[in-house]
């Protein structure tokens, strides 16, 4: 645990600056108190912006809500990867699960189909408080930064993805699976609704089971 919060420093403090970014956005649109809670209860950056984007747009609670459960689906397969390297009963399994976020799962994945659960709470919980951290800096200076583009913010959140990237790449037959990935998003982002496409490109983790 302690060297995944030692190797989860670089990534909570991306974390931070996400969540400063959603704070500063979400004020406007949420108000104060429910864009805080929201990072507090949901944790999950890309299923808040997609949330954020429909309310953004004029869109009601519900169509919010499904945006971001789309995106959040992701974590299904990821958690069907780990459940074999827990070795608990259901509630211990549960609440283990809870911590289950991007940059985690892929710093706590030996390669061979295992995971380093330790490590894995490690890294989240070294995110979990930056994230928290930071929407309410975001929201607490959202009178100062109107427009976080104007300061890269805005790239933080694509960078963050292709440094988890960068590492899975290193693995076996990553290459083939994040080609097969990038053709399905790509041909489904014109056509489907938003998320639909990042939960149809998983699919290309199917490749894995050529052995």
């Amino acid at each position: 645990m302690a060297q995944g919060l030692r190797i989860g420093v670089p990534y909570a403090m991306a974390s931070f600056l996400l969540g400063l970014s959603f704070g500063v956005l979400a004020r406007p649109v949420m108000g104060a108190l429910a864009t805080i809670v929201m990072s507090v209860i949901v944790f999950a950056g890309s299923a808040q912006f997609a949330a954020l984007a429909v309310l953004s747009a004029g869109g009601g609670a519900l169509p919010a809500i499904v945006a971001g459960s789309l995106l959040n689906l992701r974590f299904i397969p990821m958690g069907i990867a780990i459940a074999a390297s827990l070795d608990h009963r259901a509630i211990g399994r549960a609440m283990r699960g809870q911590a289950l976020v991007d940059a985690s799962w892929a710093l706590a994945n030996r390669g061979d189909g295992s995971f380093d659960i330790a490590l894995l709470l490690g890294s989240t919980l070294a995110q979990y408080p930056a994230w928290v951290l930071g929407t309410v800096a975001g929201v607490l200076a959202g009178g100062v930064i109107t427009d976080p583009g104007s300061l890269g913010l805005d790239a933080i959140f694509p960078a963050f993805f292709l440094a988890l990237l960068a590492i899975e790449l290193q693995r076996p037959g990553a290459r083939l699976v994040c080609a097969l990935a990038v053709v399905i998003a790509l041909a489904l982002i014109p056509i489907a609704p938003p998320g639909v496409p990042i939960i149809a490109a998983a699919l290309a983790a199917l490749a894995g089971l050529r052995r």
